[in-house]
């Protein structure tokens, strides 16, 4: 028995943008969806019953730092990731793969898996397909992710063709690896850098492959805009309609925005519970810095059209003071980034099954870029090729 549906609930008659419904062990996920990352079990500055009560229904864990510590076993006796962290719903891990970008110069790469030195005490680990999966079966995901080899998005030449080709035979033995398929849902991970011949050839073998689902990987990563999204606007114009399509790592809004308008279902990223960390509070205008002196005598909420805990409580100038004495700021802060995310993803959903979503682009790119037009011209010939206007 599958452990994972699909619905297509309605689809722009304009661009690629659509609405799904995503039925997994732990219930289901209204999409397009933005999924919140909790690297090591908790997400920072959030309780998981605060998570859930924002509604958020899927959200990250991390398996390689969850590999590391406190290991696999001592998870899977505490009942796996859901019991040990007390979440009721969804959750998706990553393979580690992206370890190989973020801590490269603690990282070798070879076939038969990935070397790590430990940051926490400097003792070599193979991390292998088989052990990805092995680590991810423990954990009790409801969607797991491929072990891939993952290349910036910034690196060009050989090493990018040799990684797309060696992240198709990891699949291979990641599917083999998998036992659990009745309950845990296995994402193939599209790499091929920015070349577009080496995105096809990937899309082509691995669309073979009878997985779940599947993430466009190996983006996001510092390369320009231009480039990044006519890789997405390829892997989406080539992956199964009825399969969700994850875009790995994106998290600011105009990119969210446009991504859902080329196909993409799910989007995760740290940024909107990083910068809050430094003050910056989401709006539909962009961000406000609430350290600076400007809010120090502001009474107004964050955000008067949101209803989070703490747009509901607190004005801009509690949380300026907050922020110089008292790291409950960065909590206050991150309640409302997440809930701003969440909230822009239903806003869209919402316009999708109204068929009113190119009108939503125009209004939300006016909005965080004001009426004179000052586009992104990236974003707006991304939505000129999904059939969506920018005046």
């Amino acid at each position: 028995m599958a452990a994972l549906a699909l619905r297509v609930v309605a689809e722009c008659g304009q661009s690629r943008a659509r609405a799904c419904e995503l039925r997994l062990p732990h219930g289901r996920v209204e999409c397009p969806v933005f999924m919140p990352v909790g690297t090591q079990g908790a997400l920072k500055g959030l309780t998981a019953a605060q998570l859930d009560a924002l509604g958020c229904r899927l959200c990250l864990g991390n398996t390689y730092h969850l590999g590391m510590r406190p290991g696999p076993e001592l998870v899977r006796a505490a009942g796996g990731l859901h019991g040990f962290m007390r979440w009721p719903r969804n959750l998706l891990t990553d393979s580690g793969g992206f370890q190989m970008v973020s801590l490269v110069e603690l990282s070798e790469v070879r076939e038969e898996g990935v070397l790590f030195r430990s940051p926490y005490d400097g003792k070599e680990i193979l991390l292998t397909p088989e052990k990805s999966i092995e680590i991810q079966n423990a954990l009790g995901s409801d969607i797991m992710m491929q072990l891939d080899d993952v290349v910036s998005s910034t690196v060009s030449g050989p090493r990018v063709e040799d990684a797309m080709f060696r992240s198709i035979r990891w699949l291979d033995r990641c599917i083999a690896a998998h036992s659990t398929p009745g309950q845990q849902n296995l994402f193939a991970i599209i790499q091929g850098g920015l070349d577009p011949a080496l995105r096809t050839k990937c899309l082509e073998e691995m669309t073979k492959r009878e997985v779940p689902g599947f993430a466009i990987g190996g983006l996001s990563g510092g390369e320009a805009k231009d480039h990044f999204w006519r890789m997405v606007a390829l892997s989406t114009s080539r992956l199964p309609k009825d399969k969700p399509r994850y875009l790995m790592g994106v998290g600011y809004a105009t990119d969210l925005v446009v991504c859902v308008a080329l196909g993409c279902d799910m989007f995760d990223c740290v940024f909107p519970t990083r910068t809050a960390r430094f003050g910056s509070a989401l709006v539909s205008s962009g961000s406000l810095q609430l350290k600076h002196k400007k809010y120090a005598k502001d009474f107004k909420p964050i955000d008067e059209t949101c209803g989070c805990p703490t747009c509901r409580r607190y004005s801009r100038a509690f949380l300026h003071a907050l922020f110089h004495n008292d790291t409950a700021a960065m909590h206050h802060v991150t309640v409302h980034n997440i809930a701003y995310q969440l909230n822009l993803m239903r806003l869209m959903r919402e316009s999708i099954m109204e068929q009113r979503f190119p009108e939503f682009v125009q209004d939300f790119m006016k909005t965080m870029y004001g009426n004179k037009g000052s586009y992104p011209l990236w974003a707006k010939e991304a939505l000129a090729s999904v059939g969506i206007t920018l005046e």
